[in-house]
């Protein structure tokens, strides 16, 4: 006897305002079971003690993820200022204290030198594996953990607002691995003080943004009174930058039985004028459906992964 296949063919993003003390993993579960889903994913593991946007995939668009991991993020987040901890975040245990307070002024002055590319080492409670395990596992056994410093990009970042002597609210946008954490502990050495993150909220991963997002709660009215379709962006929506082409139906066929296309002289032009630099990946629908993610190579789109979405 066959085994039915638990949950429902749902297909789509749901652009998810992460709430306080809810992990990620935690929010792909109850979003997954709210749409009765048979596979999820999220794009970007996002702190439970941090809120805002978590995308999550459903169903087919999983086999997006991976374009979204290299999304640019927009965070905002507070430092308070005077204590230090082990996690760089208000959960952590205290580990120094200091009567510095950096004013505004100073802090901004600071952050300059953190923008552009740099080498920056990740929080020792992290989910880096070292050596098979996670590198949070064994700082909470104990166990001395050495991370090595990794190259990110921060675009740019500026001070926002500085409520009291005691904390000041910072914006970044940053590209793919940077931690808000490692920022702050690396700020707080720079201008001689001691820190951590009390607050620390995504905007932006890539094309989801606040503007777009629902909560848990939203999301359950939604779905109860049946307008489970509202809360369900495209697949293709992790898919912003890179070139779409529309092709005939029979082209569409042939890319899903896994069969390249021709292109012709002038479609090979325009797409390779849109791509992104070291980039061949092309976006390929018919009648506004995705159908395939492709390589465009020699004249020809030889499709690299196909959508079940008819």
């Amino acid at each position: 006897m066959t085994r039915r296949r638990r949950g429902q063919a749902v297909h789509g993003w749901v652009c998810l305002d992460k709430g306080y003390d809810v992990g990620s993993t935690e929010a792909v579960g109850k979003v997954r079971h709210l749409f009765d889903a048979a596979r999820a994913g999220h794009a970007g593991t996002l702190d439970p003690l941090a809120t805002g946007i978590l995308p999550i995939a459903l169903g087919e668009a999983t086999k997006t993820v991976p374009f979204l991991m290299d999304a640019e993020k927009v965070y905002r987040f507070s430092i308070r200022w005077g204590v230090s901890t082990a996690t760089q975040d208000a959960e952590g245990e205290v580990t120094a204290r200091s009567d510095v307070r950096p004013s505004p002024e100073a802090v901004a002055r600071a952050l300059t030198t953190f923008i552009g590319q740099i080498e920056q080492v990740p929080p020792v409670f992290s989910a880096i594996r070292v050596d098979g395990r996670r590198a949070y596992d064994l700082a909470r056994d104990g166990e001395t953990v050495e991370l090595r410093a990794r190259p990110v990009m921060i675009h740019e970042g500026a001070v926002t607002v500085a409520p009291d002597p005691d904390h000041v609210e910072i914006t970044v946008r940053t590209g793919k691995g940077v931690y808000i954490r490692s920022l702050a502990r690396d700020l707080a050495a720079d201008l001689g003080a001691e820190g951590h993150v009390s607050a620390l909220r995504r905007e932006r991963v890539g094309p989801f943004g606040l503007d777009r997002a629902m909560t848990l709660d939203f999301l359950a009215d939604l779905v109860h009174s049946g307008r489970a379709s509202e809360g369900l962006l495209p697949v293709a929506t992790a898919l912003d930058d890179i070139p779409d082409l529309a092709v005939t139906e029979q082209d569409a066929f042939s890319l899903r039985q896994g069969r390249p296309i021709v292109l012709l002289p002038r479609q090979v032009e325009t797409l390779r004028a849109r791509l992104r630099e070291g980039s061949r990946i092309v976006s390929v629908s018919r009648d506004g459906t995705l159908v395939a993610l492709c390589q465009l190579r020699a004249g020809r789109l030889e499709p690299d992964r196909v959508f079940n979405l008819s």
